[in-house]
């Protein structure tokens, strides 16, 4: 079992920048491939990144086209922790952001696909 914790979200100006935080539970954290999602009020939840790491360390990322050059997620797994940054950040950045996990290596866009998830925190973005 897993548990997943986020936390760092608030209210931002446009073009500011945020960073967010997920702790996770677990002695098998590097194992897992963690994401994050977001989902703004009446519309799904949609994938922004994930991020993998191999059996020789080497760690691999996936965004949206819609974040790619403006968020970066990265991983400690001595702390079991999962980042987002965020720059350059929009309106319609605006969202509840999810971290989630899954076991094994392969990536997923896929919310279902993933086992575990956090409680989620909200970014809000203002013009």
């Amino acid at each position: 079992q897993v548990q997943l914790v986020e936390s760092g979200g608030g209210l931002v100006q446009a073009g500011g920048s945020l960073r967010l935080s997920c702790a996770a539970s677990g002695r098998t954290f590097s194992s897992y491939t963690m994401a994050w999602f977001r989902q703004a009020p009446g519309k799904e939840r949609d994938f922004v990144g994930s991020i993998s790491r191999n059996e020789v360390s080497t760690y691999y990322a996936d965004y949206a086209d819609s974040v790619k050059g403006r968020f970066t997620i990265s991983r400690d797994d001595a702390k079991n922790t999962v980042y987002l940054q965020m720059t350059s950040l929009k309106p319609e950045d605006t969202a509840v952001y999810y971290c989630a996990a899954k076991t094994g290596r392969i990536f997923t866009t896929t919310a279902t696909s993933y086992d575990y998830w956090g409680q989620g925190t909200q970014v809000t973005v203002s013009s």
